[in-house]
């Protein structure tokens, strides 16, 4: 068994900061990539930010020079700083990785269950 918990997410004022947090649990053999991917009402999930097992990183354009993701390998999270939040970035933050289980050769995308964020204007 595998889990993602996210933590962090709130309610905060436009131009404000949160940073969200999510820990892989369980029978884990290794981690590639982790990521965080948010979901507006009524829109698609989309991608918000990526970060390999190395440290490459890549962001949506929306977020670019205002959201910082970064990893901890030896813990197994993965962080996500939010500045200068702005009222449409509010959705439901999910927190993905794609992870290989002990004693199997290939690796599976896991999923957290969500955390909430809204940002007031």
């Amino acid at each position: 068994q595998v889990q993602l918990v996210e933590s962090g997410g709130g309610l905060v004022q436009a131009g404000g900061s949160l940073r969200l947090s999510c820990a892989a649990s369980g029978s884990i053999g290794s981690i590639k990539a982790m990521g965080w991917y948010r979901q507006a009402p009524e829109k698609q999930r989309e991608l918000v930010a990526r970060i390999s097992s190395g440290g490459s990183t890549n962001y949506a354009d929306s977020v670019k020079g205002r959201f910082t993701i970064s990893r901890d390998n030896a813990k197994n999270t993965v962080s996500l700083q939010m500045n200068s939040l702005r009222p449409e970035d509010t959705a439901v933050y999910y927190c993905n990785a794609d992870i290989r289980r002990i004693g199997v050769t290939f690796s599976l995308d896991y999923w957290g269950q969500g955390t909430q964020v809204t940002v007031s204007s």
